[in-house]
């Protein structure tokens, strides 16, 4: 994008066009909550697909998925890392949208065209088996797998960073409009979820494959078509340098100046600044010290590669920035230890209850009481965003009411609640179902509420503070991080599926997770999930103490 088209200087962040806000949002909040419903709608009944028309196995499908999920959580990170040192936000969400709209019409031809998946699944007269899917129907799928990963790598990585682009955060009304900005995303992430949940799944599973997967196709065709409408309203940001490059820059500086004296206890010691910048002309911070290392200019810096030996208190502090978030980082991944619980063995236990919606025949899918959750954050956020937020600022006198550690930690308190009263309604629930009763549905419901404002008040909060607790130029990468995370919880939630089900099974004990929910101690696994999230609200505690506020 060149300078008319509204650029940020790489090397000063002075913008060409002033950031016009909320007037861009409308086609990026698009784009990426289109973007969510094909995905949405696709994971949330894919497995059925794969079991109805490929004839795999439970096994077979849940492996496949497993690993397609990982793939797209993980595909963010190399997304960020390719926006952020060479292509930039704007030409990786076209490159992702175009890429994710390939693969939905990949996955929209297997239920189209009939040659593109096993026959219907009338048994074979010899075998009386259903006829398996060929080596080269399987490829075909899996490509629109593939190319659905990585344009969710595209846009994810850089749907929000791009969004807070055009806000200028100089501004009290800039501020004010990107701290609002993240809860209304996940308010229209709720939304879409709520729909892939109830009106796509609803089409896939009585109406049609091809219709329920033509839907989002065709949404997503839309989002294409605004993302590039809103482009006169748009200020773009030019990748930098490559951001490793950076990172090693300051490391190697560092090191090869290692046996120097700090710079604190040199008395002519003068850092060296950023061109035209008005940032850290103070020096360095002593967060990290090591590394204040790398701005010390010697005498033979000029005769050597000038980049590799010296280090500007810019590239050093936004280094610091991203080591200093890391802990943060990783007291997250239990909370979406216990977030992966209530969207499995919820179901379990829904299984078990009384599905009747009060006062009608009406069975509810035991899948569908996550949507509780959904409910409670569609609520909430905006109540929250439009209504209390001013009560709080004027009680706190801070902007936003809270802080953003503040608020993941609220959210940390409401996950520990969510285990514990999930172990006490198992517990009686378990009780009651032995006397061959089977409780309400909406006993489970408590739960699913606290889940909600765990999401409301954690996954926000983190969201907000991977972005703007970065530097600019790392912001696709600092919003990765979430999704990061996300994928580690899930892998972290299997292991420790597997490790509690091996241990409480030894010596011919029963186990606490049998097939037989009513048989298991599910309460007991849920109690120790609460201790392990306790244990890591401490953790956090203690990392949010020490975390040093900079501004990016």
């Amino acid at each position: 994008m060149d300078e008319e088209e509204g650029t940020i200087s790489s090397d000063s962040t002075t913008k060409q066009r002033k950031p016009l806000g909320w007037k861009a949002m409308p086609y990026l909040l698009a784009n990426e909550t289109l973007e969510r419903l094909a995905t949405f709608g696709l994971m949330s009944n894919f497995m059925v697909y794969m079991v109805r028309e490929y004839h795999m196995d439970q096994v077979q499908a849940a492996t496949l998925i497993n690993t397609w999920s990982a793939l797209t959580n993980f595909a963010p990170i190399i997304g960020a890392l390719i926006s952020d040192s060479y292509t930039g936000k704007f030409n990786t969400i076209v490159f992702g949208s175009i890429a994710e709209l390939l693969g939905m019409l990949v996955l929209t031809f297997t239920s189209l065209i009939p040659n593109l998946r096993p026959p219907p699944c009338i048994s074979d007269q010899i075998t009386g088996k259903c006829i398996r899917y060929s080596d080269s129907q399987l490829y075909f799928l899996l490509s629109g797998l593939f190319l659905l990963s990585v344009g969710t790598g595209g846009i994810r990585s850089c749907s929000v960073p791009f969004s807070l682009d055009q806000f200028d955060d100089s501004t009290e009304e800039g501020r004010e409009g990107s701290r609002s900005f993240f809860s209304w995303y996940y308010t229209t992430h709720t939304i879409v979820q709520l729909v892939s949940m109830t009106l796509v799944l609803y089409v896939q599973n009585n109406i049609s494959w091809a219709i329920g997967f033509a839907i989002p196709t065709f949404l997503n065709l839309v989002a294409l078509v605004l993302l590039f409408m809103g482009t006169r309203f748009y200020v773009f940001v030019k990748p930098e340098v490559s951001v490793f490059s950076g990172i090693f820059m300051v490391l190697v500086a560092a090191y090869k100046k290692r046996n120097l004296r700090s710079p604190s206890e040199i008395d002519n010691y003068r850092p060296l600044l950023e061109t035209n910048s008005q940032l850290h002309k103070l020096g360095p911070t002593d967060q990290f010290r090591f590394l204040n290392k790398a701005a010390i200019v010697m005498s033979n810096d000029e005769a050597e590669n000038k980049e590799w030996r010296i280090c500007t208190v810019k590239q050093i502090e936004d280094i610091k920035s991203i080591l200093s978030i890391i802990p943060i980082f990783a007291s997250s991944i239990i909370g979406f230890l216990a977030m992966n619980q209530q969207q499995t063995f919820t179901v379990s236990q829904a299984l078990k209850t009384d599905l009747r919606f009060p006062g009608t025949s009406y069975l509810i899918p035991p899948a569908s009481i996550t949507v509780i959750s959904l409910l409670t954050i569609g609520i909430w956020l905006p109540f929250y965003e439009t209504v209390l937020v001013r009560h709080i600022e004027n009680i706190t006198k801070q902007e936003g009411g809270i802080s953003l550690l503040q608020k993941v930690g609220i959210g940390n308190f409401f996950c520990i609640s969510t285990m514990f009263i999930s172990g006490i309604v198992e517990r009686e629930r378990r009780d009651i179902s032995l006397t061959r009763v089977n409780i309400s549905v909406f006993w489970l419901a408590p739960q699913q509420v606290l889940m909600g404002f765990y999401q409301v008040f954690t996954i926000v909060g983190l969201t907000e503070f991977f972005n703007k607790k970065v530097p600019i130029n790392m912001r696709s990468i600092g919003n990765s991080l979430l999704y990061l995370g996300m994928s580690l919880g899930s892998y972290l939630s299997s292991a420790m599926v597997s490790i509690v089900h091996s241990v409480t099974a030894r010596g011919g004990r029963q186990s606490w997770l049998t097939d037989d929910i009513d048989a298991s101690k599910l309460d007991y696994f849920y109690y120790f999930i609460a201790g392990l999230s306790t244990l890591n609200f401490i953790f956090f505690l203690w990392c949010a103490r020490r975390y040093h506020y900079r501004n990016m």
